[in-house]
């Protein structure tokens, strides 16, 4: 049997650098998952993915660069079990309804995507951050 579990940007850094603060905690729940489970990007964690890849600030020495990146990812895709999930229907709704406050908070724009596309496409949601584990039924916390 094949589960999914999608991953936010920092799980999937973590899991890329091993300069990452929380490496060693992302690897050892990677190498702990049941055989054939399917790591998920969706098309913005693919782009933060890419983006901190290449961000000096994020990687120091070991910035890389975009061919590298890429290169990166596609490991990912080939050999460590990930694979690329399209927005499934019902996301629009999710998504509104998960950034329809009256705050002023730019951050909740992406936690409220990474929750609605988790809850639409029903896979559990992977995170280091609590308080987006909070808005995720199911979500699962490392560290």
């Amino acid at each position: 049997m094949t589960s999914s579990v999608f991953l936010d940007i920092n799980v999937w850094l973590a899991l890329s650098s091993r300069d990452h603060r929380h490496f060693e905690t992302a690897w050892a729940w990677y190498k702990r998952l049941p055989p054939r489970t399917s790591l998920l990007f969706c098309r913005f964690t693919q782009l933060g993915l890419l983006r901190l890849l290449t961000t000096r600030a994020a990687m120091g020495q070991g910035t890389l660069t975009q061919a590298q990146a890429w290169q990166a990812y596609d490991r990912w895709i080939e050999f460590g079990g990930a694979e690329f999930a399209e927005e499934k229907a019902g996301i629009e709704l999710r998504f509104r309804n998960h950034s329809n406050s009256s705050e002023v908070s730019p951050k909740e724009w992406a936690d409220a995507y990474l929750a609605a596309f988790s809850e639409a496409a029903g896979i559990t949601l992977v995170t280091f951050d609590r308080a987006l584990a909070g808005k995720v039924k199911g979500a699962a916390v490392l560290g």
